[in-house]
């Protein structure tokens, strides 16, 4: 059996950096994860708040069900209602604690990995003609659209035909694409999105504005994952694969709203060393 040396060569200068940090926040998070788990149930549960668990009782009725997976799914009660009980389970989402911890992940994300910045970004340019970083329109909070910036893992020109989700050994994808996206590494840009206020650095993943007319007739309250600004990562990402249908969009929705519903600090700390976890192994990526 032959060895690319090549690839093998392009694979360790791309993710070489990256590993190395990553795995020092992978080990705090297999050393960590179980009591900072046990701090957010304890937070979800109210104990000794009886005031917020009446409070939580009252939400609950507005869902089918709060299942034991981390999933929400919406009841179907009247519209009115259940935006107007969602609402409350928001607010955390909007808060000046929130606001601070996005900010500061982000600039650590843009300082630490800097060098990565430039490498990956010189390598995408190598590889193929076209930019190194690329804008695409995606809808953020309350439905506003914006451009979010990504390192470029496609050839140019890759939806001329049209808009379409990613695909299984999708042939366009570059060499370096394929790499940088089951590691995550073309989404490092977003952070300057952070900075800008479009996106927090933990929440629903925005989708492209194609997609979103067509999930809010298939699927019922699909809008209400724009209550928040959509992340950088997500409660969908680290607990499902990749979603390119209609079906998986629908089951992403759960882990959306449940996200939103059961907001902390705590839960985002989290996701962002599962994160780590799904970079380093480059689960369900495409």
């Amino acid at each position: 059996m032959s060895i690319d040396l090549g690839d093998w060569a392009v694979t360790t200068l791309v993710t070489g950096p990256a590993v190395v940090g990553l795995a020092l926040i992978a080990l705090g998070a297999t050393l960590y994860a179980p009591e900072l788990m046990g701090a957010v149930e304890r937070i979800n549960s109210g104990n000794g708040r009886k005031a917020h668990s009446a409070k939580r009782e009252r939400a609950r009725d507005m869902f089918a069900f709060d299942s034991g997976d981390g999933r929400v799914q919406p009841g179907a009660e009247a519209a009115p209602e259940f935006a107007a009980a969602f609402a409350r389970q928001r607010i955390a989402c909007a808060s000046m604690g929130k606001r601070a911890f996005d900010v500061g992940a982000a600039l650590a994300l843009i300082i630490f990995f800097a060098p990565l910045f430039v490498l990956v970004a010189a390598l995408v340019r190598l590889d193929s003609p076209g930019p190194a970083i690329y804008r695409q329109l995606r809808i953020g909070r309350s439905g506003a659209p914006f451009h979010i910036y990504k390192f470029r893992s496609m050839v140019v020109d890759a939806e001329k035909g049209g808009a379409c989700w990613a695909q299984k050994n999708d042939k366009r994808v570059t060499r370096i694409g394929s790499i940088i996206r089951k590691t995550r590494i073309d989404e490092m840009p977003q952070a300057f999105n952070v900075l800008k206020g479009e996106m927090s650095f933990v929440g629903p993943r925005p989708e492209r504005p194609e997609f979103v007319d067509v999930l809010e007739k298939e699927i019922p309250n699909y809008c209400l994952r724009h209550a928040v600004r959509p992340g950088i990562t997500g409660w969908a990402q680290v607990k499902y694969v990749y979603g390119a249908s209609v079906d998986d969009a629908r089951i992403k929705l759960q882990y959306d709203l449940y996200y939103i519903r059961h907001f902390s600090l705590m839960r985002d700390l989290l996701i962002i060393m599962m994160t780590v976890r799904v970079a380093l192994f480059g689960l369900g990526s495409r």
